[in-house]
């Protein structure tokens, strides 16, 4: 049995729909530069996506749903995530509308998004890991 079995269907499920999530990201300039693509096999690795499912999701990364995370902690590490991916890729302005939805997809509220966005964006740019990403994000909300 490998490392990957001993989840249920539904965590490589949930794994899946993020790493679309963070492709879309990528793709949304058409294109998935070094960086990114380095960033990409990374991530597929800390969330023991197989090799084909790679390859099936940078080829339909639009038919996976974005899931939400149950609690506060995932969804502000997969903002993390994601804020990474779009500061790798240097198009901020480009980019923040579609962070903000991808945001408001994870369950962060329509009202803030722009503001928890803008925050994050400001806090990847500043190299804090995640620990300190999420601190920020929680007072900020305080």
């Amino acid at each position: 049995m490998s490392f990957a079995d001993l989840y249920d269907s539904g965590f490589r499920q949930r794994n899946e729909d993020h790493f679309a999530a963070i492709v879309r990201v990528a793709m949304d300039d058409g294109v998935i530069s070094n960086k990114e693509k380095a960033f990409l096999d990374r991530l597929a690795r800390n969330l023991s996506i197989s090799a084909e499912d790679y390859e099936i999701i940078l080829k339909d990364y639009m038919s996976h749903p974005i899931n939400p995370p149950t609690t506060y902690d995932r969804r502000l590490e997969r903002l993390y995530d994601l804020t990474r991916m779009v500061h790798i890729d240097h198009e901020f302005e480009e980019e923040e509308p579609l962070l903000e939805r991808l945001a408001i997809g994870l369950g962060f509220n329509t009202k803030n998004a722009s503001y928890v966005v803008h925050k994050a964006l400001t806090l990847v740019e500043e190299n804090a890991d995640l620990d300190t990403f999420q601190e920020e994000i929680k007072n900020m909300n305080r």
